[in-house]
Parts: C-alpha cells; structure tokens; sequence
C-alpha cells in the first residue's frame, strides 16, 4: 500500500525537488505533479507508482541521516531542576522542550513549555502561589521521553516520526549524541 498522496508534495519538498525536476526523474509531467499536489486530480496506480519509487530511489541516493541533521550538544535538564530553572533555560537557547536526563545519561522524560504554560493557567485560574509552580521539580510534571533513534537512522523515518512527537533523541552505541526537533526539518528546507 503506497502512502497518502500528501507525502508526494512532503518529501518532494525534503529532498529540495521542485515540482518540474521530480517530474523529470519521474518521467510525467511537471502539471501532473501539481495536480496531484494541489489534489485536483486522482493519478492512476501506474503513475502513482512511478512518482513514489522515484521518491524512494532519490531518498536512499541522498542518504541523509539522523546523525547528519542532529543538533548537538544537546542542553538537557536533571528530574532535580526547578521549573523556573528550565524557564530560564529554554529561554536562553530559545527551546521549547527539553529532555530530562538523570545521572545516568539516560533520557527519563521530557519537559516543555505546553507544559509549563499549562501548570502556569492553572495557577492563574485556582489563585495557586505563583512562586509554588516556580519551585515545583521537573520529575514533579515531566512528560514522555523522546523517543530515542539510532544515528543512521533515514531522513523519511524521521520526518515520520516528527509528524506525531516533537523531537527524537539520536544514539550512537550507549550514548545520547544529539537531537532532531521539528525545527531541524526546517533547516532542510532551507538549505
């Protein structure tokens, strides 16, 4: 079963192919593309199948991996931290969400500014002491940990994964060597 036909325009756009050069390695034509990107028309099984190897052969031939796009060193907070701690810090590296690490190395959870804005309406809304949420632990009101990905791990993976979690830890052997946020997508685009 092939994907939903959004992803021809997503990955098309990942591997920094305009709509003309994917229709010349696809071998159709540049408004058939923009057709089916701009879902004005349903493609045959034929054509549909053409344009995703395609996609799939350029995918593997660009061989981008987690390890090449990561963000490193990865700023990380302790289950001990305040939250006025991790306000200072995320606002520091402007980050709106960090893992949590414990002495160990290894990613226990994570915390981010939904969750902190959300302890923070809640404070407002139930006259809590302001000072109180500013006090409270990070292991106090961590989320999920990210989750973690081997460094080879394939760009069209991690775009999948990016679609449903905010970021994913990259590993290489035991150790925790960078992070891949949804802003690093970006970046792609961009280059």
């Amino acid at each position: 079963m092939f994907p939903d036909l959004s992803e021809i325009k997503r990955r098309r756009k990942i591997l920094g192919l305009t709509q003309k050069e994917l229709a010349e390695i696809a071998d159709v034509s540049q408004s058939l593309i923009t057709k089916i990107e701009k879902e004005m028309i349903s493609p045959s099984y034929h054509l549909v199948i053409k344009i995703f190897e395609s996609i799939r052969d350029l995918e593997n031939e660009t061989n981008q991996k987690a390890k090449d796009i990561m963000s490193y060193p990865i700023v990380t907070v302790s289950p001990d931290d305040t939250l006025e701690n991790v306000t200072m810090v995320m606002r520091k590296h402007a980050f709106s969400q960090l893992p949590v690490l414990n002495s160990k190395d290894s990613c226990i959870g994570s915390i981010s500014d939904r969750i902190i804005i959300s302890l923070v309406s809640k404070s407002l809304d139930e006259k809590f002491d302001f000072d109180s949420v500013a006090d409270l632990k990070v292991k106090e009101v961590m989320g999920d940990s990210f989750p973690v990905i081997p460094s080879k791990t394939p760009l069209n993976a991690i775009s999948t994964l990016l679609q449903t979690v905010p970021a994913v830890l990259v590993m290489e052997g035991r150790e925790i060597m960078g992070i891949i946020t949804r802003a690093d997508m970006f970046e792609i685009f961009i280059k």
